[in-house]
């Protein structure tokens, strides 16, 4: 149970926490430490109803696993709606079509955050920054990203994993620190922004915390999943936690100067920059196993279009294509918190809350809870509104913020 609580943890936990403290500037900080809360009970709850609806068609199709497309295409091929069945590989295409765009982009904002640490680093910019120089940083990191993401073996990436936590909890411990040594009184600190940044900070929070896309497979590899609730929530309090503490602590002790990533707030002395410098190490890294999931999953149906003979080929023409997109798009839009936000706004809005809900719909149809109120469908129509509002309003106040910026 410990092992997969880790993994839950590490699954959760990546770039996103980096740009929190951005998040609650955009929102005001005892506003945004209140909702970090609410998302984390909020998140949590949703990917209990996946883990708890994949759980159940175990039992009715006689499985032992499913992973979250597979368990898309099962809720409504099996479910009471015969009309909905020819659907079912469509929502499976969805899941994949929402999980690949999230993950391509989380690789457009690690590729963001280690230009940034270059440019810092190399120029001792102290957190200002000019937009043309910030690209062609990005710009000369596409042949080094390139080449590393040529390997397409995981074993060799995967220790890396380990580094990339330590320094991580070490940008934690480091954040409360630094920040407290320059933090003002909380009382000059906003705690309500508005409206349209409480929406950005929403997006960012989201895709900071979210984990669902390695709940399953978690799941799966247990011992006993029956443990799995005990997990989830033992991982989620930690994943809260530390956001809490970058993101409070972050924005506290920096006020409206905050930039993302986090460490460029750091003091320019050893120790921080060696930090700044082993985390851009570490992320380029992580970037090669983010980017390894993604287009694994579109490799798999490209690959049939092509002669078998042929894959070593076609596969590296397709990580290459793919490369060069997400650099032109992180050219395009070099604004680490506003594509985070779209992102979390976008992607895992639909991921996180509104498909678990419409899957778990599907799978209790016929038992909707004790009493004539049917509280559980009440109960998910409330999620996939709360899902919806999220969607529409994250994606617009973050996208403004991405096209304001440019």
């Amino acid at each position: 149970m410990i092992e997969s609580t880790g993994h839950l943890i590490k699954g959760c936990l990546g770039g996103g926490i980096l740009g929190i403290h951005e998040a609650y500037m955009k929102c005001g900080l005892w506003t945004a430490l209140v909702i970090t809360v609410i998302f984390g009970f909020y998140i949590t709850y949703c990917v209990h109803l996946l883990v708890k609806s994949a759980q159940t068609l175990y039992q009715r199709l006689h499985l032992t696993e499913m992973s979250y497309p597979d368990l898309a295409e099962a809720s409504l091929e099996v479910g009471p709606f015969p009309s909905l069945r020819r659907y079912s590989k469509w929502f499976r295409y969805a899941v994949d079509i929402i999980i690949c765009i999230d993950l391509f982009g989380a690789c457009c904002v690690y590729q963001i955050i280690i230009a940034k640490t270059i440019e810092q680093v190399i120029e001792g910019t102290e957190g200002k920054e000019e937009l043309s120089k910030l690209r062609l940083y990005i710009l000369a990191l596409l042949v080094p990203i390139l080449l590393l993401c040529m390997i397409t073996t995981l074993k060799y990436l995967a220790p890396f994993t380990l580094l990339a936590d330590f320094f991580i909890v070490a940008c934690v411990a480091a954040t409360v620190y630094y920040s407290l040594q320059v933090a003002p009184s909380l009382s000059t600190v906003p705690s309500w922004k508005g409206a349209l940044g409480f929406f950005e900070f929403s997006g960012i929070a989201i895709f900071s915390m979210e984990g669902i896309g390695v709940s399953l497979p978690i799941e799966n590899n247990m011992k006993d999943p029956k443990q799995f609730p005990k997990v989830l929530c033992a991982g989620m309090t930690v994943v809260v936690s530390f956001l809490i503490l970058v993101g409070f602590f972050g924005y506290w002790g920096y006020g409206e100067n905050s930039v993302s990533p986090v460490t460029l707030n750091f003091p320019s002395e050893i120790f921080p920059t060696i930090l700044k410098c082993m985390m851009g190490v570490m992320i380029f890294i992580t970037f090669a196993l983010n980017f390894w999931a993604p287009f694994n999953l579109v490799w798999h149906y490209m690959s049939k279009k092509h002669d078998p003979k042929k894959h070593w080929m076609w596969e590296r023409i397709y990580r290459g294509s793919f490369i060069l997109v997400i650099t032109a798009i992180a050219i395009a839009f070099p604004n680490i918190g506003n594509l985070m936000g779209l992102l979390g706004a976008f992607c895992l809005s639909n991921m996180g809350f509104i498909f678990p809900a419409i899957i778990e719909t599907l799978v209790i149809w016929e038992s909707p809870g004790p009493g004539k109120y049917k509280w559980r469908l009440w109960k998910n129509v409330l999620v996939i509104l709360i899902g919806i509002l999220l969607f529409i309003a994250g994606t617009y106040s973050n996208l403004k913020g991405l096209i304001v910026n440019l």
